[in-house]
């Protein structure tokens, strides 16, 4: 998509270039940027120049993701023993209907700010009870929980000023059981509800409803649900909305189907 529009293209390497002027947004991979007109975008500020890392350690187990990180890097993600969470990277990376050539541009950070509601590494991170860390134009910094910064399709609680530099996902939740579910009306089409499932070392669980629903919506329970229970908290949750890609009432009856499907996986693994 050729941005007509566009006067001015500069790198950001410091935190003070992410100072934007009227008319000026903010490119990670670009593909969202790229793929139609912004009539009011005149200027791009890169992203790429931050040099940000795209997977750091964090203590007990923690995985720190940049915000730059792409798809690709996501779906690398190097195993390690107590990271039983792993598979899940995988799994909602494929998640994203994307070629190899956007899984190498596409970033996470891009992902979870276009906020839509099938976005796959919302699924992930939310699922996974990840931490944003969102920069402020004065160097004031603050945390939310990624499953709270979503706040519609295609919405999140960001202001203007403000910049997702990377999410926090505790070594607990790389360290629990996972599982995860999809379902969309086409072999490849964009995803009409997608479940995951986290069983912590604890034994409490949480189940995560996204892309069916126009924010996540997480379901949290001391031990395995019984399945009445789960099916009537997911069927009685809020948000199952209706577009081309699906309709309200089904997304809600499928995602109760897929939910079961996550529970009863989980049962079947050790705390």
């Amino acid at each position: 998509m050729d941005l007509t529009t566009i006067e001015t293209y500069r790198y950001a390497r410091t935190r003070a270039d992410l100072r934007l002027t009227p008319g000026e947004c903010l490119l990670a991979g670009g593909t969202w940027v790229f793929s139609e007109p912004d009539h009011h975008v005149t200027g791009i500020v890169d992203l790429s120049t931050m040099d940000w890392p795209a997977l750091e350690d964090l203590p007990d187990d923690g995985l720190r993701i940049g915000a730059t990180c792409t798809i690709a890097e996501i779906a690398r993600l190097p195993q390690r023993p107590n990271w039983r969470a792993h598979s899940l990277f995988g799994a909602c990376a494929n998640a994203l209907l994307a070629s190899f050539k956007i899984w190498n541009m596409a970033t996470v950070g891009g992902n979870i700010c276009r906020s839509f509601a099938a976005g796959s590494m919302i699924a992930l991170t939310a699922g996974l009870d990840a931490t944003a860390i969102i920069w402020g134009r004065d160097g004031v910094d603050r945390r939310i929980p990624v499953s709270d910064l979503i706040t519609g399709n295609g919405t999140n609680s960001l202001a203007d000023h403000e910049v997702l530099r990377a999410v926090d996902i505790p070594g607990s939740s790389m360290r629990a059981a996972t599982a995860f579910r999809k379902i969309a009306l086409a072999d490849l089409g964009r995803s009409g509800a997608v479940i995951t499932g986290r069983r912590d070392e604890d034994g409490s669980t949480v189940f995560g409803i996204t892309a069916a629903t126009s924010r996540p919506i997480l379901l949290r329970y001391p031990g395995i649900p019984s399945p009445p229970e789960l099916h009537d908290d997911v069927t009685g949750a809020d948000g199952y909305y209706t577009d081309p890609l699906g309709a309200a009432d089904w997304r809600r009856a499928v995602a109760a189907v897929l939910a079961r499907e996550v529970r009863d996986e989980l049962e079947d693994v050790p705390a």
